[in-house]
C-alpha cells in the first residue's frame, strides 16, 4: 500500500496543484515514486472542472516542473484512505480538522509550512487576485517547505518498511 499525501487550498488551482507538481517531483526525484501518491484539492468548489491557474502552470513549467490537472473538492471520506492531509494556510488546517470524522484523522491535517525550519509565518498566502510575482513567492514557498515534507514522508514509508 503506497502512503497517500493530499495537498488542499481554497478553489485548487493555484496553490494546493502547485504543490502537488512540486512535491512529487521531489518524491520521484528521490526515488520514492512508487511508493508515494501525491494529489491536491480545494475546500470549496468554485472550480471544479477547471484546470490549474494558467499562472500555476506558467511558473511551474519556467522552473522544470510538469502539471496536468482538474481542480476538484476536497472529501470527507478521503481521510479514510489518506496519510497526511497537507492545508496551504490556516483557514483551510482548521476547516479540514473540523471535515475530519476522527480525531486520528484530524491529526493527519497539517500546515505545509511547519515543514520548513526557516519559516517565519506558516501559511503560503493565495497568489490568485496578485500577479505573477505571488505566484513565484508561492513556489518559492512550496520548495522550501517540500524538503521537510520529504524527509518526514520518507521516514514515515521507512518505518512502515522497516
Amino acid at each position: 500500500m503506497g502512503y497517500r499525501v493530499c495537498f488542499v487550498c481554497t478553489g485548487n488551482i493555484c496553490r494546493s496543484p502547485m504543490a502537488e507538481a512540486v512535491f512529487r517531483a521531489h518524491a520521484t526525484e528521490a526515488g520514492l515514486q512508487d511508493l508515494v501518491e501525491v494529489d491536491s484539492a480545494g475546500t470549496g468548489d468554485w472550480h471544479v472542472g477547471e484546470e490549474a491557474d494558467p499562472r500555476t502552470v506558467s511558473v511551474l513549467g519556467e522552473n522544470g516542473y510538469a502539471v496536468e490537472h482538474t481542480a476538484r473538492v476536497f472529501e470527507r471520506s478521503w481521510f479514510a484512505h489518506l496519510d497526511l492531509v497537507i492545508a496551504l494556510d490556516a483557514g483551510h488546517l482548521e476547516a479540514l480538522r473540523r471535515l475530519a470524522p476522527t480525531d486520528e484523522d484530524a491529526r493527519k491535517v497539517r500546515l505545509l509550512r511547519a515543514y520548513d525550519p526557516a519559516a517565519t509565518d506558516l501559511d503560503v498566502p493565495d497568489p490568485y487576485y496578485g500577479g505573477r510575482d505571488g505566484f513565484e513567492e508561492c513556489l518559492q514557498m512550496v520548495e522550501e517547505a517540500s524538503v521537510g515534507l520529504l524527509a518526514a514522508v520518507r521516514a514515515d514509508v521507512e518505518g512502515r518498511v522497516a
